[in-house]
C-alpha cells in the first residue's frame, strides 16, 4: 500500500536508539499482518479445510478485514504531504523527477516478486489445481506488470496486491502533479492553505463521484478520498499553526468525509476517515526503540517486502499441504499457521537481499533527496477495496 511510511529516523540521542514515528509503525505493522491473514482466509485450499474450527474468525478475514488497506492508503497520504508539501506550501520544481524517483522506489523490487510469483504459481500447479494459481505469463503481461499498468490494461495480476503497488503510484504521481500545478498558478504567492484547498477539492470529487463507482477502482481518483484525508491530516497536526488554522484544515478534513457517508455510507471511508483524525492528533509523535517497538519498527521497515512476497509464500504452502498432508482440519489450520510465518520469513529475507540494496541505488542515484516507502497491501484479482 516504500512507504515512507515510518521508516524516518532521528538522529541518535546519546545513549538511545533513533526515535521513529511510533504510531505509523503500530499501524502499518497491525494492518499488514490483517492483509496477509486475510489473503490467507481468501485464497487456498488450506483455509477452507480449516474454516469449520473457526467459522467466524475465517469469514471475516475473508472478508472485512481486507478494509485494512485503507490505513496504507491514509497513511500514505500523510506522508506524502509530509515529504512533498511539509508546511502546505508546494515548492516542487520538478515534478517528473520527482515522480520517476517514486517509480525506481516501487518498481524494481517489485519486478522481482512478480517473478518469483510467476515461479511459485509454476510450482504450485504441480501439487494442486486452484484458481488462485495463475497461468504462465506472457511478454505482453510482464511488460504491463513492469510498467504498473496491469490493472489498467486489464491484465490478470501476478500476485496478490499487484494493483496496490500501481495505485500507489498512481496516487503518488497525481499528488506530486497537483502540488506542482498550485506553484505554478501562485506565481511566487506561496501561501500555506492553497495546496490543502487543492487536495480537499480532490478528495471531495473522489468521496462523492470516483469512489461510488466501481468502475473506477483500477484508477487514482476512486482511492483519492482516503489517500487526500491523510495529506489533510498531516497538515491538520501541524502544531506550528494557529489554532484557528488547525480548526480550518479540521473541517476541510472531517466535513467533506461525514458528509459523503451521509449520502452513501461505505465502511472503507469511516475507516480512513478514523485512522486520518488519529493521525491529525498523534500521528507525529516519536518513541524511542525499547523492545517492545524494535518488533513494532521491525515489522513496519520491512511491510513492504511482506506485501510483495506474500502471496508466493503462502500459495506454495498452500499447493505443499494439499499434495503432501491430510486435509483434516487440524492439520490445514497448522499449514495456515506456518504460512502466515513463512510470509514473515520471506519478507524480512527480500527486505535484506532485494529491497535494501535496490533502495540503496536509488537512494543515490536521486542525489539524496526524500523518496517515500510504500504503504499498501491487499489482493490479487478479487474487488478487496
Amino acid at each position: 500500500m516504500s512507504m515512507e511510511a515510518g521508516k524516518h529516523a532521528l538522529p541518535a540521542v546519546a545513549g538511545a536508539q533513533a526515535t521513529q514515528f511510533g504510531l505509523i509503525n503500530l499501524l502499518k505493522a497491525g494492518a499488514a499482518q490483517l492483509i496477509v491473514l486475510h489473503h490467507l482466509a481468501l485464497y487456498g485450499p488450506m483455509a477452507d479445510h480449516a474454516r469449520p474450527l473457526m467459522p467466524e474468525l475465517f469469514d471475516w478475514l475473508a472478508g472485512d478485514a481486507r478494509i485494512a488497506v485503507q490505513i496504507f492508503l491514509v497513511i500514505g497520504g500523510f506522508l506524502a504531504a509530509k515529504s512533498l508539501a511539509p508546511d502546505g506550501v508546494a515548492r516542487l520544481s520538478n515534478p517528473l523527477g520527482t515522480i520517476w524517483r517514486r517509480y525506481a522506489k516501487l518498481a524494481p523490487p517489485f519486478v522481482v516478486a512478480t517473478l518469483l510469483a510467476a515461479g511459485a504459481s509454476a510450482i504450485a500447479s504441480m501439487w494442486m489445481t486452484h484458481d488462485s494459481i495463475s497461468g504462465a505469463p506472457s511478454v505482453s503481461q510482464l511488460a504491463a506488470h513492469v510498467l504498473l499498468l496491469h490493472s489498467v490494461l486489464g491484465y490478470e495480476s501476478l500476485s496478490a496486491g499487484a494493483w496496490y503497488v500501481a495505485i500507489d503510484f498512481q496516487l503518488y504521481a497525481g499528488s506530486v502533479l497537483l502540488l506542482w500545478l498550485c506553484r505554478r498558478l501562485s506565481d511566487g504567492d506561496d501561501r500555506p492553505w492553497r495546496a490543502p484547498v487543492v487536495v480537499m477539492v480532490a478528495l471531495v470529487s473522489s468521496l462523492f463521484y470516483f469512489n461510488r463507482d466501481a468502475e473506477w477502482d483500477v484508477w487514482a481518483p476512486y482511492f483519492f478520498g482516503s489517500y487526500g484525508l491523510g495529506m489533510l491530516a498531516w497538515w491538520a497536526g501541524d502544531s506550528a499553526r494557529r489554532p484557528r488554522a488547525v480548526v480550518l484544515l479540521f473541517l476541510m478534513m472531517a466535513v467533506p468525509a461525514l458528509a459523503a457517508l451521509t449520502l452513501d455510507f461505505r465502511s472503507r471511508i469511516a475507516v480512513a476517515v478514523s485512522v486520518a483524525c488519529v493521525l491529525m492528533l498523534v500521528g507525529r509523535v516519536r518513541v524511542r526503540s525499547g523492545a517492545g517497538w524494535s518488533v513494532v519498527n521491525w515489522l513496519g521497515k520491512i511491510s513492504y517486502s511482506v506485501f510483495l512476497v506474500h502471496f508466493p509464500a503462502c500459495l506454495v504452502v498452500n499447493a505443499a499441504f494439499t499434495r503432501f498432508v491430510p486435509a483434516q482440519a487440524e492439520w490445514q489450520l497448522i499449514g495456515t499457521v506456518l504460512a502466515w510465518a513463512a510470509s514473515l520469513t520471506a519478507g524480512a529475507a527480500f527486505f535484506g537481499w532485494v529491497e535494501a540494496p535496490l533502495g540503496g541505488l536509488v537512494g543515490v542515484r536521486g542525489r539524496g533527496q526524500p523518496v517515500r516507502s510504500f504503504d499498501g497491501l491487499a489482493r490479487k484479482d478479487v474487488v478487496t477495496r
